[in-house]
């Protein structure tokens, strides 16, 4: 698949089956995160892999929790792949949005399903997200959630593209 054909068929994907995704292709995704421009070349965020069952069912409750809900908003994915950055860097966000769309398209060259899912900042404001980055030697206080993206195989098809508004694009000659 070229490149524009992976940004114009990637969809977000909300059912997924329970069945792991071999470490080989985690790999892969999260070689091309790293590889996402970042202001001033600061390289600003971090990614946190999580396919422990445990801890991103703790992470999944945690979320549900922020948003008043008791679903699971992973959809069933069996990945998660968190995305931070450092508070300090003033183009943080950009950095870590644009390090989440590169892991996205990389799931779906490599025929994995993926969605952004948000609430990644306040999932690590709380104690318990906290302690999750201190096991990893991680301060939570420097670093801000940026988007938690749910890897794994589609339980379904892909959802149709939504047709493009009339005005999204506007031009200066």
């Amino acid at each position: 698949m070229n490149t524009l054909d992976c940004l114009t068929t990637r969809r977000s994907v909300r059912a997924y089956k329970p069945d792991a995704v071999p470490a080989e292709l985690i790999d892969k995704m999260l070689e091309a995160g790293t590889f996402a421009p970042t202001g001033m070349g600061s390289q600003s965020p971090i990614i946190v892999a999580i396919t422990n069952k445990e801890v991103r069912d703790q992470l999944s409750k945690l979320n549900a929790s922020i948003m008043g809900a008791d679903t699971d908003p992973f959809y069933g994915a069996p990945v998660v792949l968190v995305v931070l950055a450092r508070k300090d860097v003033p183009t943080h966000v950009y950095d870590g949005s644009l390090v989440m769309g590169n892991l996205l398209n990389a799931a779906h060259e490599l025929g994995l399903a993926s969605c952004w899912i948000h609430r990644a900042k306040e999932e690590f404001e709380t104690e318990e997200g906290a302690a999750i980055l201190a096991g990893l030697g991680i301060d939570a206080s420097e670093y801000e959630g940026i988007g938690n993206c749910i890897v794994g195989y589609a339980d379904g098809p892909e959802p149709e593209p939504k047709p493009r508004k009339e005005d999204y694009v506007y031009r200066i000659a």
